[in-house]
């Protein structure tokens, strides 16, 4: 019974490029029952309590493209889904995260919607919908709804899950430069960039930042010692071993004095202006505390800076403030630090503030004493000004006053420490000027240093540190914008997907490269198989995502090339961002329609043209020039498109060469690669073995698909023959896609064809086969419409004289009646072919079937077996160990 309710049915993840955004979003498939019949301009007071807990909608343009353009369509009437969507975006926002894309579409089955939004993170975007799910029902149903607290769940979950501003402000330059980014873990490791080009960042950390470096600059002894001999103006100092050392430091450098840790880091245990022996010894038992050894050097008047150094540049400089309070005769100092100092909106706890919030730590103590006051609960005379804080606050941004001399004194300082990213603290009193000619100093020099109080400083003008650290990693070469990517092949498409990944993979190892490779066989490097498929009864789950991820993480892998089916597409989106080549094999009557809601061709056309979308614009598309369909999907591509067909008289590639673009066809008997009106011949059909002599036309155009992709990435015509007449010599590298036998004079083909378009190819292919009779050994596969399976029937039906239907192993053993409905309807659509003179409905698991099936072989029989849709080399082993057997017995 469908209830005025908003059901949440599913949630996938769409972690890359799908369908609807190149970036990762959320959809929900969404029941809202009754509320179908229910527009929101039809329930009372829907639209008041919405735009008052929720104002911020004012913003969202929606259709009608202007600012409150969401809030006209509330009050004309829209549906719960369409409202979903804005206010999980909304509620994302007030998080602090952007709201990004989103879009609410109605499916096949009514109240039923998909509602999509950008997930900036997965976890946080899933608390975002269900958060909104109760929002809109409470004003749907006049209840009440806490939105601040909603929000600040929100909050702590961003908190919790994303990436801290300093790291953030990396990557969102990374992607400003188009370079591609992947987290590695939970906290701030982040890879920019794919496979052999690839760096990582931990926030200011770099795969550049030596650890030996690292280990420097926490020694500040250490560190002063370098740079001291390298001409680098430090203060005088030492290590101390003592309270009585430290007070004797003192008195050999001359007060005024600062002690610290001399491993310390954040400024703790640090206090300055030390001028009396109480004060050192104090000061040195609360530093020997925070590390494992004091040093007392000579204080530096003037204000603390930190200037932050990339790549021997400096890339950003901030200045710190004391912080006092001004006594009004009636309160403490720290209820003074609470209304003077802490009530400034720029101070607080979390990254959003620039300035920290100030406490009375023991160096502020010491201050206190040392103007005469015990402790904070002291109250100053009216007028009196009180110093709490001598240095802290480095987030005044003074970058365009650094002196040359300055900042040549930073770099060299970092230099010779050995960071490539750094924290260079120093005093002066004016920046502007030469630290000689102000007895400034290079105090400390920092690895990992804060990126936030240069990216959101509390005064002055935001610096593109982010840049300044892409910059660094990914540099020009010869002109040309490193942007970290390896060349990368995405193959879709109805068919023959895996034989051109697999052929395409060849080419790129001939040429050199070390290739990772992701197809329905599983995970390949180079000629390794690392995995095997994780495809157990569903097509691109999340496993088989992951494992394709993690070519692009592997630091040796020089190239990539992936298989993507539409199941993949539509639950996790593209494995990449962007690509080199994008392929689409063809499209004919597309598979697994009916599949995610998508139940029409043109609906699967968005799912597939997903792969062109994604072509960098240096990028090629590589298309099947013989379906109209993808000639239309030309037009999407940013890049180049190559056409290839096994005809090249095509219309479609005679417009294409006509305008000076390239193609792949068949000519005489020969592969041809045309420029325009220019042609060169490749190779003979006759000489590649995958093909049978030209006999397997569909296997032809694999061929050409996987060698316009070689020419799209520059492999040579020489590494191109070589690859595509050693592909599949002894039927090895794509076994089960169509796979020849001959026994005493029949034929044996085991080939993988589940749906109606591959049966149709291989049904031309057989003509090229004589034989007396035909038989088929076929199971249904993974559950498809009922309208395919007949169709599956009627084309089996005009193809086999025999025909033995089997269980398939895709399909689990809870859906044993659908496998027997499944065969029903096949049995139907064979009827319908005419040709088929026997069915043998055996119900039997494949392997026995084809057992059967091979021990009636005769002389001029043709026998195909389909192998099971998630196991295809168990059929081809089987025959192999039968012929064995045979052989044998003979």
């Amino acid at each position: 019974m469908k209830k005025k309710d908003i059901e949440i049915l599913d949630v996938m993840s769409l972690r890359g490029p799908n369908m609807w955004t190149y970036r990762p979003v959320l959809e929900a498939w969404v029941d809202i029952g009754e509320l179908e019949d229910f527009p929101s301009n039809t329930i009372p007071g829907f639209y008041e309590r919405l735009s008052t807990w929720l104002p911020t909608l004012i913003e969202h343009r929606c259709s009608p493209g202007v600012r409150g353009g969401f809030l006209m369509r509330l009050k004309e009437g829209t549906w719960p889904g369409h409202i979903l969507e804005h206010v999980t975006l909304e509620l994302q926002n007030l998080a602090g995260m952007p709201g990004g894309f989103g879009k609410a579409r109605e499916t096949p089955v009514r109240g039923v919607y998909k509602v999509i939004v950008r997930a900036w993170h997965e976890d946080v975007t899933r608390a975002a919908l269900l958060a909104a799910r109760d929002l809109v029902m409470a004003a749907i149903e006049d209840r009440p709804f806490d939105v601040d607290a909603a929000v600040e769940t929100l909050r702590d979950l961003v908190d919790e899950h994303c990436l801290g501003p300093s790291t953030a402000c990396i990557v969102d330059a990374a992607d400003d430069r188009n370079i591609p980014s992947i987290r590695l873990s939970d906290g701030n490791l982040v890879q920019l960039g794919y496979g052999a080009r690839q760096r990582r960042i931990w926030t200011a950390e770099t795969d550049r930042t030596s650890a030996i470096a690292e280990s420097i600059s926490r020694d500040k002894d250490l560190t002063k010692s370098l740079l001291q001999s390298c001409g680098v103006p430090v203060p005088e100092g030492r290590m101390v071993d003592s309270a009585e050392d430290a007070w004797d430091a003192a008195e050999d450098i001359g007060v005024p004095v600062v002690v610290k840790p001399y491993d310390g880091n954040h400024g703790r245990g640090v206090f300055t202006n030390l001028m009396t022996r109480e004060e050192v010894e104090t000061a040195y038992a609360v530093a020997i505390e925070e590390g494992n050894g004091v040093i007392v050097e000579r204080f530096v008047s003037g204000n603390e800076h930190r200037l932050l150094v990339v790549g021997g540049r400096v890339a950003a400089a901030a200045m710190g403030e004391t912080a006092s309070v001004i006594g009004d005769g009636t309160s403490t100092i720290e209820e003074l630090i609470e209304s003077q100092i802490n009530s400034d909106p720029r101070r607080g706890s979390t990254e959003e503030h620039p300035l920290n919030c100030v406490r009375l730590d023991s160096a502020a103590h010491l201050e206190l004493k040392r103007q005469g006051y015990a402790d904070g609960s002291a109250v100053p005379p009216a007028g009196r000004s009180v110093l709490i804080q001598r240095n802290g606050n480095v987030a005044f941004d003074v970058t365009d006053r650094v002196h040359p001399s300055v900042a040549a004194h930073a770099s060299l300082a970092a230099r010779v420490v050995g960071l490539d990213i750094a924290g260079v603290d120093l005093v002066a009193d004016d920046i502007s000027r030469p630290l000689d000619e102000q007895r400034g100093a290079i105090v400390e020099v920092n690895a990992g240093p804060g990126l936030l109080m240069h990216i959101r400083p509390a005064q002055g003008q935001p610096r593109p540190v982010g840049r300044a650290i892409v910059d660094h990693l990914f540099s020009d070469k010869d002109g040309v914008q490193d942007d970290g990517r390896i060349p990368i092949v995405g193959i879709t498409g109805t068919n023959g997907k895996t034989v051109v990944a697999k052929l395409v993979a060849q080419l790129l190892q001939l040429s050199g490269k070390h290739t990772g490779l992701g197809c329905s066989d599983g995970l390949f490097l180079d000629r390794r198989q690392v995995e095997t498929s994780n495809n157990r009864g569903g097509h691109g789950d999340r496993a088989a995502w992951d494992a394709c991820h993690r070519i692009l993480m592997n630091r040796a892998v020089e190239a990539a090339v992936f298989e993507s089916d539409s199941g993949m597409i539509l639950s996790q989106g593209l494995p990449y961002d962007r690509c080199q080549v994008g392929v689409v094999t063809n499209f004919g009557k597309p598979d697994h329609l009916g599949d995610f809601y998508v139940e029409d061709e043109d609906r699967m056309y968005s799912v597939l043209r997903t792969q062109i979308d994604v072509v960098l614009k240096s990028g090629v598309g590589v298309l099947n020039a013989a379906d109209a369909r993808l000639v239309e999907m030309a037009d999407l591509c940013d890049g180049e498109v190559i056409f290839f067909a096994l005809s090249g008289d095509l219309e479609a590639i005679a417009a294409h060469r006509a305008a000076g673009k390239r193609a792949v066809f068949v000519r005489d008997g020969k592969v041809v690669l045309a420029t325009g009106a220019s042609e060169l011949t490749l190779a003979d059909v006759s000489a590649i073995p995958l093909t049978y002599a030209g006999r397997v036309p569909f296997q032809l155009e694999n061929v050409l698909a996987a060698v316009a992709t070689g020419w799209a990435l520059g492999i040579s015509n020489d590494l191109m023959r070589a690859g595509i007449v050693t592909f599949d010599v002894g039927q090895v590298d794509v076994p089960g896609r169509f796979t020849l036998f001959q026994h005493h004079g029949a034929t044996i083909v085991v080939d993988d064809a589940h749906n109606a378009s591959a049966l149709e190819a291989l049904a031309t292919a057989l003509d090229n086969f004589a034989a007396e009779r035909r038989t088929l050994v076929f199971g249904a596969g993974l559950q498809r419409r009922d309208e395919d399976l007949i169709a599956q029937g009627t084309v089996i039906g005009q193809t086999f004289d025999r025909v033995l239907l089997c269980e398939d192993a895709s399909v689990k053993r809870t859906d044993a009646e659908f496998d027997r409905q499944a065969r029903a309807l096949l049995k139907q659509g064979l009827q319908a072919g005419g040709r088929v003179a026997e069915v043998v409905v055996e119900g039997a698991k494949r392997r026995d079937v084809v057992d059967a099936a091979l021990s009636q072989l005769t002389a001029g029989d043709l026998l195909v077996l389909q192998c099971d849709e998630c196991a295809i080399e168990g059929t081809v082993e089987q025959v192999h160990q039968w012929m064995g057997r045979a052989e044998s017995q003979n």
